[in-house]
């Protein structure tokens, strides 16, 4: 098999291993001896979740779940809305909005199975008042910038919205059981979409504290709302929560366990780094090359051939607007520029099937990258600087492009050394 073959089939079980029919079956919920059962969700997978779960659930399902435009599937009973992402837009107000309507009419005897799944931050607008749609579009967009990692956004996030941070739980008398596919680092259940189901113990405080850390220039309205106690989110142990729960079925550790796997049944050593790497991603392409040249020059840590897979979400800070990419292109253009010549080959991908903005879910990269951006005369260093690795990459024909995959357990990458 082919370098890029490998870890094309790597990505594909990482992919595999977060497919949510298993993970919902393994935590399905008992039925309401009476009332209804609502579903209800969020995020890039959550069509895909509410068509496992219709497959499962032996009663009447209805509900309504939001998704990315393009991202949605087939269902039966349970109404798909697409919208925005990363930047909110008026369908994801409407459904939010809706989502809100939904639950606030049902009862005590009533069950709601909340899916749950990375991208539902931006699908779920809901400005608080005196703030308006424009006003999160901007909230996005200064964050998308910043360089801030996840956690620290939705920090920020759940207090400037009426939906995130477990209001959309505290809005209805039913028992609430969230199913969470976690695209965040750590697994913390309450920051995967900001959390709308399942609270936290954050405070406008520390929204202010991330404001002031990452020097966001935030619109004064927006200033005033989380220095009111009207940003307050109601916390953990609030009676509203009491009966309710939430699930993880699926995360980044054992999507990389399973693509280890792949890689050892083809004679290749692989070596978990971390579910859960965070920072800027041309930074955590320099670890990770450094890893990979002592691998290939000197045979430690790792004897050749080996892998190294990591996960979990890097960021961009934009240095010059204009550019197009993504963490993972990012990361593959700066790994690309760091092994020039090494026996090195590797992938960085979302594992949702989009990178930012664009059509594509990362690239490949390897110990020719540069050179062949060189023969293009193209100076990759000057691509990487203006943020534009989707040109470096088109230009060597190394985008990676498998198109929406239903799922979302975050970033992948794995570097091999042969």
């Amino acid at each position: 098999m082919q370098d890029r073959d490998l870890l094309r089939a790597m990505f594909d079980a990482a992919v595999a291993a977060a497919d949510p029919l298993i993970g919902i079956r393994n935590h399905l919920p008992s039925p309401p001896s009476k009332g209804r059962t609502v579903v209800i969700g969020a995020g890039k997978g959550a069509a895909q979740m509410a068509a496992a779960l219709e497959t499962l659930w032996p009663e009447p399902l209805e509900g309504l779940i939001v998704t990315r435009y393009g991202y949605g599937c087939e269902t039966r009973s349970i109404n798909v809305i697409e919208a925005a992402h990363p930047v909110p837009d008026e369908a994801g107000l409407h459904a939010a909005r809706r989502l809100v309507d939904l639950v606030s009419g049902l009862e005590a005897e009533d069950l709601v199975i909340a899916l749950i799944c990375g991208g539902g931050s931006a699908l779920l607008p809901a400005p608080p008042a005196g703030l308006s749609l424009d006003d999160e579009i901007k909230l996005n967009e200064i964050l998308l910038a910043s360089g801030a990692p996840i956690s620290a956004m939705n920090v920020v996030r759940k207090h400037l919205s009426t939906i995130k941070g477990g209001r959309l739980a505290a809005a209805t008398k039913a028992r609430v059981v969230s199913l969470i596919v976690s695209d965040i680092p750590g697994d913390n259940p309450a920051f995967v979409a900001s959390g709308p189901t399942v609270p936290d113990a954050t405070t406008r405080f520390d929204a202010l504290s991330v404001v002031e850390q990452y020097g966001l220039a935030l619109p004064a309205a927006m200033l005033a709302h989380l220095n009111s106690p009207a940003a307050d989110a109601p916390p953990p142990d609030d009676p509203t929560f009491a009966r309710n729960s939430h699930h993880v079925i699926a995360s980044a550790g054992v999507s990389l366990e399973a693509a280890a796997e792949v890689a050892r049944r083809h004679g290749v050593s692989a070596h978990i780094l971390s579910d859960a790497i965070e920072g800027e991603a041309r930074e955590v392409a320099l670890v990770h090359a450094a890893l990979a040249r002592e691998i290939a020059e000197r045979g430690r840590p790792f004897a050749r051939p080996s892998v190294l897979l990591s996960g979990g979400e890097t960021t961009v800070t934009i240095r010059r607007s204009g550019g197009k990419g993504g963490r993972n292109s990012e990361f593959g253009l700066a790994l690309g520029l760091a092994i020039d010549g090494l026996p090195v080959t590797a992938i960085a991908a979302d594992t949702d099937g989009i990178d930012g903005l664009g059509d594509h879910a990362g690239a490949f990269a390897d110990g020719t990258t540069a050179r062949r951006l060189r023969a293009l005369g193209m100076d990759g260093r000057s691509f990487l600087a203006a943020n534009n690795s989707y040109a470096a990459f088109e230009a060597v024909g190394d985008l990676f492009k498998p198109g929406p995959t239903g799922t979302n357990v975050n970033d992948f990458r794995a570097v091999l050394v042969r």
